[in-house]
């Protein structure tokens, strides 16, 4: 009793720490958000495919911050255009290279689809052209290789060499941004927004639950997933949108799921998994929060931080000690499946010690 008293205690010594990061991370949203706004107006402006994403004054939602110097960019695609479910299963034995293989291609699992051209009721004719396409699919390595080269082309053209800088060594396209206060990475993903349409993967709510409410869950379906090019074959589903509501809404009963949802971060940035690229992302922890909302749906449950704040950490280690956290709409997707079990083991052994007495570890 007496540890969940300093924790809260604590937790209104840290307020300002919690706040001071906002407006940090702000103003680095800012910067980034304007030299993408550069760089895409000019890829766009080269390849039609493309488009500019867009400034804004507000919450910009092509740009997800999963760490203090980890973001992630969407960049929409366009001319692609009447998203419809593959009907048709086919075998593929196509390699990147032209090369024919004697086995067919895995079948995507989890999060992950294949994309044909003819998907889609209206389809520009460059998605058709051999350089993205493959006997019929929009294959995202080839869109990759594709955008890579317009995003060099791009920093040189818009005299950003001495801001950014593209990074090698990587499959997917990053770069780092030098902005007024740090350096940060940027994962720059062409996106297939798909507005309206909820995929047939997604079976979410497999059953009626109290949270969110049966209206709130309607309002989300209504704007759609997106599909990510980050890997070779396969597209990768994505609901940045759809989680966005689900987080802007969270405390409409006057609760403090977004204040735990605040501590929980803060402690992981500071104490239990920081570092540029941290194994256990923003992502993750909103993904937990989710999963707990639904668990204890009730406001009461949600009207005393430090034990609604103790029930987060307690699913968090759970979820990282067993290397398993499920994607709270594609459910038989683990977002943990690729991550170091190293790395997850070292984060669950600082929780472990911060469940045993929540003094331990707080900065």
């Amino acid at each position: 009793m007496k540890s969940i008293l300093l924790l809260q205690e604590v937790w209104q010594q840290k307020r300002p720490v919690v706040d001071l990061r906002r407006q940090q991370i702000s103003q680095i949203v800012e910067e980034v958000q304007r030299v993408v706004h550069h760089l895409t107006t000019e890829i766009s402006l080269q390849d039609l495919r493309f488009q500019a994403v867009p400034y804004s004054d507000t919450y910009n939602g092509n740009i997800k911050v999963l760490a203090p110097s980890q973001f992630l960019v969407t960049v929409p695609v366009k001319g692609l255009v009447g998203y419809r479910e593959a009907r048709e299963q086919r075998w593929r034995y196509y390699t990147l290279r032209g090369t024919r293989l004697p086995c067919p291609l895995q079948d995507p699992e989890g999060l992950r689809q294949w994309l044909e051209a003819e998907q889609f009721m209206k389809s520009q004719w460059q998605w058709h052209e051999a350089d993205v396409n493959i006997e019929g699919d929009i294959v995202p390595a080839k869109v990759l290789q594709v955008f890579r080269k317009l995003v060099e082309n791009a920093i040189g053209t818009c005299h950003l060499s001495g801001k950014v800088s593209m990074l090698t060594q990587l499959s997917a396209v990053w770069v780092a941004v030098e902005t007024s206060t740090c350096q940060v990475e940027l994962e720059l993903v062409p996106t297939v927004e798909i507005p309206t349409v909820w995929p047939e993967k997604a079976r979410w709510p497999p059953c009626l639950k109290r949270w969110p409410s049966r209206q709130r869950v309607e309002c989300i379906k209504s704007f759609g997933f997106a599909l990510l090019a980050c890997s070779n074959y396969h597209w990768q589903q994505s609901f940045l949108q759809a989680e966005q509501v689900l987080l802007n809404q969270l405390d409409e009963d006057g609760g403090c799921r977004r204040k735990c949802f605040q501590a929980l971060r803060q402690m992981k940035e500071d104490v239990w998994c920081p570092g540029r690229r941290p194994v256990v992302t923003s992502h993750h922890l909103q993904t937990v929060l989710f999963w707990t909302c639904e668990k204890y749906p009730h406001p009461k449950e949600w009207q005393v931080f430090s034990k609604a704040f103790l029930r987060l950490v307690r699913k968090l280690h759970k979820c990282v000690s067993q290397h398993f956290l499920k994607h709270y709409f594609v459910r038989k997707s683990n977002l943990l499946q690729h991550a170091s079990s190293g790395e997850l083991d070292t984060v669950a052994q600082k929780l472990a010690l911060f469940l045993k007495n929540p003094q331990i570890g707080l900065p």
